[in-house]
Formats: C-alpha cells, structure tokens, sequence
C-alpha cells in the first residue's frame, strides 16, 4: 500500500512537472523508496523511482541524491530511476580512508549487481561524470549509454578554471592537518583531497568507453569547455552538448532543457 501511495505521488509531480511546481518528494530523504544495500566493505543508500530501463544517478563531490530533484520525477515517468549516495556522502557510509573515483566506479557496479540489474543508462554530475566515464571504462557491459556533464580527467589548471584552481590550491596549503579532529572534518577533507589528487584518466584511456556517450558542459562551467571538447573528442562513439549562459550546474539551471536533451539521446539510435 505504501508502495501503491509512493507511485501515486510520482505520477502527480510528472503531471505537474511542467507547470514548475515544487516537487513534495524528499529526494534523498524518502523512507517509502530508500534502501541500503551492503556492498563492498560499506552500506550504500539508493532510492528508487518510476519504472522501465534502469536508469543510474551519480551527484557530484559531497552532494547526495538531493542534487537531482529537478531530474528525477522527469525521468521516473519513463525510466527506473536508481539514484544513490556515492561512500562517504549522503547517506552511504565509508570506514575507510582513502578515496579514489575507481573505488566508486566499482562500488557502482556492485550496486547494481546487488539490484540483480545486467546494465543500465546512467547520467552523472560533475565527480558523478568522472564516476559514470569510469564505471563504461572499467565495466563496460554495465553501461547501455552515459551522459556526463562537468567532468574532468585530470586536476590541474589545464582541465579546471584557473580562479578555482587557485582557490584549492590555497585551501590545501594552508589547511592544518593537526586540526582535524572530528569524523566529519576527517571525511571533508578526504572529499577534498578526492577532487585535489584525482582523477588521473589519460585521454588515450577514453577509447576503452564503447557505449554511445553524451559530453556536456556550460560555457561558463569550472571545467574549462576545451578539456570538456577534449573528453567528447576522444570517446569514439559520442555527442557534445555545451548550454549557452550555463556554469557548472547545467542539469540545474536549465532542467527542462537538460532533461529533455539527455531522454532524447537515451532513447534515440545513435548516429556519429
């Protein structure tokens, strides 16, 4: 019954998606959908909405599934949304303390293994666009189509705008290691040393992605638009979409736009 109820709702905020009406859902917080699923030395969150193809969810650097509340309902009318907390964030617990963005390609993997789900479609933001390149890298069969939006291969000035950049730079070198104390400071700054040491993905190393990929960026992201060129450029089979007037959050900012755009390229054949 509860179930019945929970369905219900998402039916109502596809209806009234259009019209820009606040979701009712708790994305990320939603006890009628959410699950943790023991995988790999940790307890990873999900929730799960609609029905149809599996489509993935990975949010971006200390987000949570919250980061795809103007997507969700969307995508649930068609799709089954599985949209999780990635370890050490959100919900999804991680005991360990080194983090890498190949721990949660795998971690993804598994997930879905857990789910008993062959593949699926899968979108990722910003580190979730790392997460998404990754996961069509290191498991190809998983994968039906990724699209990535904000995603870097490498953490320098060369892929990330130079004030950001900057900014992490002195972030890092002024940070006291002896002050950090709390298991939340502890977990903020392996985040942070997450985005400053990695990823490490060698533009030769995107051959490996066999799967019809979708390459988006802002023309006024953090991730400067000739690393996003670059990434689109050396995948064999892939489109490039950069939103006009768009920073980092494009699947945000423009989200009717976005969502259309990506179910199109997920639904359509693809044609280099």
């Amino acid at each position: 019954m509860q179930r019945l109820l929970f369905q219900l709702i998402i039916l109502w905020v596809s209806i009234n998606y259009a019209n820009c009406q606040t979701p009712v859902i708790p994305y990320g917080n939603c006890e009628a959908t959410g699950q943790y699923y023991s995988i790999r030395g940790l307890k990873m969150y999900c929730e799960v909405y609609g029905n149809g193809k599996p489509l993935l969810m990975i949010h971006g650097n200390g987000g949570s599934i919250s980061a795809f509340k103007n997507n969700i309902a969307y995508f649930a009318n068609k799709y089954k949304v599985i949209a999780l907390d990635s370890r050490s964030q959100g919900k999804s617990t991680d005991p360990a303390d080194s983090l890498s963005f190949e721990m949660m390609a795998d971690d993804e993997a598994a997930l879905l293994d857990a789910m008993h789900i062959d593949s699926a479609f899968v979108l990722g933001w910003s580190d979730g666009g790392i997460n998404a390149l990754l996961l069509a890298m290191r498991h190809p069969g998983k994968v039906l189509k990724l699209s990535s939006t904000g995603a870097n291969l490498w953490p320098d000035s060369t892929a990330i705008i130079p004030s950001l950049w900057r900014s992490d730079n002195e972030r890092y070198a002024k940070r006291d290691l002896q002050k950090i104390k709390t298991p939340k400071e502890k977990n903020d700054w392996k985040l942070f040393l997450l985005d400053w040491f990695h990823p490490n993905i060698a533009l030769a190393d995107l051959r490996l992605i066999q799967c019809p990929s979708l390459i988006i960026g802002g023309d006024h992201d953090l991730i400067r638009v000739e690393h996003t060129v670059q990434i689109y450029q050396n995948i064999p089979n892939a489109y490039l979409w950069i939103l006009p007037n768009s920073g980092h959050g494009t699947l945000s900012e423009y989200s009717a736009e976005f969502n259309q755009k990506v179910d199109d390229f997920f639904s359509a054949s693809f044609h280099k």
